[in-house]
């Protein structure tokens, strides 16, 4: 029999609504989550934490049959760090990771990781962070009414930029307007330094470095790289002057009404995802000086032992370890020997 090609997309159309019409019910149960919930950060769509974020969701969503669809909104897509942690507080967002220098603000022990100068290289920051330290962190965060993941994600080792000069030596930082996160650490710390530390969240360091707003900042090389601050910048003195991580943190309510095997499953994919994160940040870091320094950067590796004695002397360490307490700061000297 022979169709003309009328006849044969007439047929074709309705059999294809045909079965749109049957199985489109079916399709829709599918797709449909059961659980939608919302995840936030403040970091570029091409840093490994969303690389690896992504990965986590796909395999969250598999192991529950769809039931679980996790939506990310990255680069400050939801609000400032400080918004999106009063929206993970109040219900508005049920996963967000933030750094704990800037957690410290309502948990003031989250920020001890990034005490200046404390840790040496990455063994020690996971043996801390890992082991006792990191309990210990995590329990005050839970007094603080938020739920929080046992491995905490990596956000690497921090180096200062500036468009003006190098930093070869404690003396370097006189004066210098440098942007700092809002945190009551990193503001303590580049004042007994003698910099001008100024809190800008970071959706606006680009703009405040181009505009001579602030001449520098300190950030690991990976965010360096995927915010493209080597545009504005001319030189990069690797300081690793404090380890950053970002602990991932569920609201309470949310958490606790999940059911039990959604629990498991994501607390699982959310922590290997922060193994997997780590190992692509070291990797990351590792090729990135070359490549920066092809971008324009300078580079430059200053001593660091004139800034531990310069904090010291400034009373830096004995102001801090009045403010962590004892637990905590015996806890942290057992990986980075005696700071004050």
């Amino acid at each position: 029999m022979r169709l003309s090609r009328r006849t044969f997309l007439s047929t074709v159309s309705s059999t294809i609504a045909a079965a749109s019409a049957i199985g489109a019910p079916f399709i829709a149960r599918a797709a449909d989550a059961e659980l939608v919930y919302k995840f936030a950060n403040n970091l570029p769509d091409t840093h490994p934490m969303n690389v690896r974020a992504r990965e986590m969701v796909a395999a969250i969503k598999a192991e529950t049959g769809g039931r679980v669809d996790i939506q990310i909104f990255p680069n400050n897509q939801l609000g400032s760090d400080t918004d999106m942690l009063s929206q993970v507080r109040s219900g508005g967002l049920e996963f967000f990771t933030l750094s704990g220098l800037i957690l410290s603000t309502l948990v003031p022990a989250a920020s001890i990781n990034g005490l200046g100068f404390a840790f040496p290289d990455y063994d020690a920051v996971w043996k801390a962070m890992d082991g006792d330290l990191g309990a210990y962190v995590r329990g005050e965060i839970n007094k603080a009414g938020l739920e929080v993941m046992e491995k905490i994600w990596d956000n690497g080792f921090r180096q200062t930029t500036a468009w003006s000069k190098p930093i070869t030596g404690p003396d370097d930082f006189k004066g210098l307007k440098i942007r700092v996160p809002v945190s009551p650490l990193w503001t303590s710390m580049f004042k007994a330094l003698e910099a001008a530390p100024a809190s800008i969240n970071f959706s606006e360091v680009y703009s405040a470095l181009q505009t001579r707003v602030v001449d520098g900042q300190e950030n690991p090389l990976a965010i360096v790289s995927t915010a493209k601050l080597y545009e504005v910048q001319k030189y990069c003195s690797l300081t690793s002057h404090m380890w950053d991580g970002f602990w991932f943190l569920a609201n309470r309510r949310a958490w606790k009404a999940m059911p039990a095997d959604v629990q498991t499953v994501i607390t699982k994919h959310i922590n290997a995802a922060a193994v997997n994160e780590r190992a692509d940040v070291a990797k990351l870091n590792a090729g990135l000086q070359q490549d920066l320094a092809s971008k324009g950067l300078v580079f430059n590796q200053p001593d660091v032992a004139p800034f531990r004695e310069k904090l010291r002397a400034a009373g830096f360490y004995a102001e801090w370890k009045a403010k962590y307490g004892e637990q905590a700061w015996s806890l942290l000297e057992k990986v980075s020997g005696r700071l004050s």
